[in-house]
């Protein structure tokens, strides 16, 4: 699927291409404090790939690459399919001319940008709280995945979603909680039944500046049995741009499913 010129307006609209480009200048600000996460996430997938010895590998929104060892995962000369609804430019010309990359433009939120965008904005109050409690759409790619690596997205596809929910709709926390549950289950209901990487944040961490703790899950459903797995902290804000702002870390955990 490639985006037509009217998804990409409503992208930047819901602020996609910041939330992009915010990623990477996060890394570069915590001054090496993700380095940690990233290389146990480079370990896993690797780890994975040594035990599945796949011919395809499918990287659902595989961003900025900066969590995904693809150098290494072309050295058991397997066909590699990056997925994510925007490329950025500078992964485009990373990997021009690796005959086995490829790039594919599909959105794995299986258009639940877009709906939200549609149906937050030209309908009545009543039909925009209904919405809430719709069905989730389960995202079917047009091509053969092979083994699946989801690496830190599993609570993400919700976030764009979501914020434009509480801007729009007045809606009650527990259907906003109710929503995200169920994203992430479809999610994970895609992963089902496929070989597959599964790398998510689990809970958050922040310590407020009165030196207070609070931990809040992030994952709000039950994540698959495992062949193998492990467990970390991401210590996501090491280095807060000033002293007002929170300190926060994730907890995450990695599966071969």
């Amino acid at each position: 699927m490639t985006l037509d010129l009217s998804y990409r307006r409503i992208l930047h609209r819901m602020g996609y291409y910041e939330y992009q480009q915010g990623l990477i200048l996060s890394h570069i600000a915590q001054e090496g404090g993700w380095n940690s996460h990233l290389m146990n996430c480079r370990k896993f997938i690797m780890a994975s790939m040594e035990f599945f010895k796949p011919e395809i590998v499918t990287v659902l929104g595989s961003g900025w690459l900066l969590d995904i060892p693809l150098e290494e995962m072309l050295g058991f000369n397997c066909r590699i399919n990056l997925v994510d609804i925007i490329h950025p430019p500078q992964v485009i010309e990373q990997v021009a001319g690796i005959e086995k990359v490829k790039l594919i433009e599909d959105d794995v939120s299986a258009g639940l940008i877009l709906r939200t965008w549609k149906m937050t904005s030209g309908f009545p109050f009543k039909k925009k709280r209904t919405f809430l409690s719709a069905e989730i759409p389960l995202y079917r790619p047009e091509f053969e995945t092979g083994l699946v690596v989801s690496a830190n997205i599993l609570t993400q596809i919700e976030s764009l979603p979501v914020r434009l929910i509480r801007k729009r709709i007045k809606a009650r926390d527990e259907d906003i909680y109710d929503f995200r549950k169920r994203v992430q289950e479809r999610h994970l209901e895609f992963l089902a039944g496929k070989n597959a990487v599964l790398i998510s944040d689990i809970s958050e961490i922040t310590e407020e500046k009165t030196g207070k703790i609070i931990e809040e899950p992030t994952l709000l459903t039950v994540i698959p049995e495992a062949r193998f797995k492990e467990e970390w902290k991401w210590n996501f804000e090491p280095v807060r741009p000033d002293f007002y702002r929170k300190k926060s870390i994730f907890r995450v955990v990695a599966l071969a499913i």
